[in-house]
């Protein structure tokens, strides 16, 4: 095989893996996208998760087709998740960025920040109902109607302290490694 054809067939290989990778990048950002994180923002992980070193936002911007406070978004977005760490070490006095690739810690990760956020929204607002519904049940100018409502409401919401119980032990044992076992 002559030289330039050598270095066609090496130049179609890196292409394909190029093409191969874009494919699972795609399919990184789809996902990130279905429970609902920012798909630009998944194809930015995408990319990290692919780096075998940390980047630079000026790198990340050679990945993606973002202005710079955009960028800078996407990363605060991902660190939030805790799917990108920033490194202590800096390149030319500029912040580095490098992707969690373990998806056992990204799934754990992700998703108790968001089952907390879900847990805590709804209990703060369940907390404060709860009373003032029994006082209008309690209340003696309450019309029957509306304390039968009320009374339905109130165990609706008494349920749903149970629930959030419940996915508040979940939430502290998917924190703790209890789900996560890749072995």
């Amino acid at each position: 095989m002559k030289k330039s054809e050598a270095a066609y067939a090496q130049q179609r290989e890196v292409s394909k893996h190029r093409e191969l990778r874009e494919q699972v990048i795609d399919a990184i950002a789809q996902t990130m996208d279905l429970y609902g994180a920012n798909y630009s923002f998944g194809k930015l992980y995408g990319h990290m998760f692919f780096e075998n070193q940390a980047m630079t936002l000026e790198d990340m911007k050679e990945y993606m087709n973002m202005s710079k406070s955009n960028m800078s978004y996407a990363i605060r977005s991902l660190l939030d998740a805790k799917m990108v760490t920033k490194l202590e070490e800096k390149k030319d006095r500029k912040d580095q960025y490098i992707a969690e690739t373990d998806f056992f810690i990204t799934f754990r990760n992700f998703f108790t920040m968001k089952l907390q956020r879900e847990t805590d929204i709804m209990l703060h607002a369940v907390n404060e109902v709860i009373p003032e519904l029994t006082a209008i049940i309690l209340a003696e100018d309450t019309s029957e109607e509306e304390r039968r409502e009320c009374l339905q409401d109130l165990h609706k919401l008494q349920h749903s302290v149970s629930y959030y119980t419940w996915l508040q032990q979940f939430i502290d044992q998917l924190q703790g490694g209890k789900f996560i076992d890749p072995e």
